[in-house]
């Protein structure tokens, strides 16, 4: 119960800060998230070099695309199923179970001599399709006020792994091999079940009705065009992602530039571009002006794929052209999920992502395959163009986007009973209301909201309750 001696100031001024079992529940399933996406992003700068020379199989360009983007076919076929079995199972399970998978892929990985066994290894760490329950569950711990912080670090982690990852991999090759970074991963990922068991968060008991109710609803997550536009958007991210590190460590040696000393390029590049994205984020969010920043960042990678293409021989073209492309990325990867955290009906949160996830993996699955063709058969500066010509279409979608208000969710008291399928039709008729979970055995209903335009008599002449 609040404490109605406090003033009314004070108590809402409280509320709106971020509490301690939210920063506990954000970091930890940020560290997560951070700890298999460097498992899976850690071998791109190295491997395509490394299969040219040290794997069967290895010289052709195909079958390296193949093997980099290979967990990216079967985690976007899971994405969906693992968003639907978290929402009706409970998230903590289904991530223990897709981390098992991942480290079982890695050590398979580990111990091939021929880029298939690889690719098997692969596509059995894609198996661990964790991504959709961990962001669901951030979105399950954090209120609607905050959420957007806590999908932006779980955003940037992925862009802060992806980072890492060209930076510590070469020399990280160079002393363990290729099948020491495959066993570092297995080991991540188990550290990573440790996490979830014992530092992530218990779930909120409330979210188990929301689940069963909603987690059928799968055809009006597939047909929200604002949730389609998202979900272009990170295939798209992916995609040219994927099949750019298919070409770029290739492209550094024939530069001149041994594999063992790519990090002197990574590392000013990634550091430099972590300065750049700040200011124009925090510009945005004050300033109301997300949208703009989106598309600007849409058309910054189409110039890198221009540049690249046109421009993109030599250390130094590289360098700049990596540093604009870091820059662009960093700002979409931290935007995209959270956006579509706010876009997603409460009580399918879970099905949302894993739809968001399904359109990742794939994205990464077709890029590795696609850059891999087209430097095989048409050279590498088709990649690029390809990817330009990718990206425009993404900015073209991009600019119909309508980027979500003043979201708000609230608990109300259920005083209303009988058929609560037409009660919640007549809800969500209601202007500004987005949408209701109900949770019948604790006599409550969850409204979400347009706070500046809801219409909040006519949804309380309703529930015939109060908040």
């Amino acid at each position: 119960m609040p404490d109605s001696s406090r003033p009314a100031a004070a108590r809402a001024s409280s509320d709106d800060r971020i509490s301690r079992a939210e920063i506990r529940a954000t970091l930890s399933l940020s560290s997560l998230f951070a700890l298999r996406m460097l498992g899976l992003f850690i071998i791109l700068p190295v491997f395509a070099v490394h299969a040219r020379n040290h794997l069967s199989g290895g010289e052709s360009q195909a079958l390296v695309g193949v093997a980099l983007g290979a967990y990216g076919l079967t985690q976007g076929m899971l994405q969906i199923p693992y968003g639907i079995a978290s929402d009706r199972y409970g998230r903590k399970r289904t991530i223990v179970i897709g981390l098992a998978l991942f480290a079982l892929g890695s050590f398979i990985a580990a111990a091939a001599s021929h880029i298939w066994l690889i690719i098997i290894g692969r596509v059995i760490q894609g198996t661990g399709a964790i991504s959709a329950p961990v962001v669901a569950f951030a979105a399950d711990l954090t209120r609607e006020q905050h959420r957007t912080k806590a999908m932006a670090l779980i955003g940037a982690s992925i862009g802060l792994m992806f980072a890492l990852s060209l930076v510590a991999a070469p020399a990280l090759y160079e002393f363990v091999g290729m099948g020491g970074i495959f066993v570092a991963t297995g080991l991540l990922s188990l550290a990573g079940i440790w996490v979830t068991l014992k530092i992530v968060p218990p779930e909120p008991e409330q979210m188990d009705i929301s689940r069963r109710v909603e987690s059928a609803k799968l055809g009006d997550v597939l047909r929200n065009p604002d949730l389609l536009r998202l979900n272009a958007g990170i295939f798209c991210l992916h995609m040219v992602q994927m099949a750019m590190f298919v070409v770029v460590p290739v492209a550094l040696v024939r530069a001149g530039l041994p594999l063992p000393g790519h990090w002197k390029v990574y590392l000013p590049v990634v550091l430099l571009s972590f300065a750049l994205m700040i200011p124009p984020i925090m510009m945005a969010e004050r300033r109301g002006r997300m949208k703009i920043m989106f598309v600007s960042s849409v058309a910054l990678m189409i110039a890198v794929q221009a540049g690249f293409a046109l421009f993109g021989e030599g250390v130094v073209p590289i360098a700049v052209l990596l540093l604009m492309f870091f820059v662009a990325f960093n700002v979409l990867e931290a935007s995209l999920p959270s956006l579509v955290s706010r876009v997603a009906p409460a009580g399918a949160r879970g099905t949302a992502i894993g739809v968001y996830n399904t359109t990742q993996s794939l994205g990464l699955f077709v890029g590795g395959l696609g850059g891999g063709l087209l430097s095989q058969f048409l050279g590498p500066s088709s990649v690029f163009v390809f990817g330009a010509a990718l990206v425009a279409l993404w900015l073209w979608v991009a600019l119909g986007m309508r980027v979500p208000g003043d979201i708000t969710t609230r608990r109300f008291a259920l005083g209303a009973r009988g058929d609560l399928e037409d009660l919640r039709e007549r809800l969500v008729r209601v202007k500004g209301v987005r949408d209701v979970v109900f949770l019948p055995a604790e006599g409550a209903a969850l409204v979400t909201f347009f706070a500046e335009r809801w219409d909040e008599q006519a949804a309380m002449e309703l529930l015939g309750g109060k908040p």
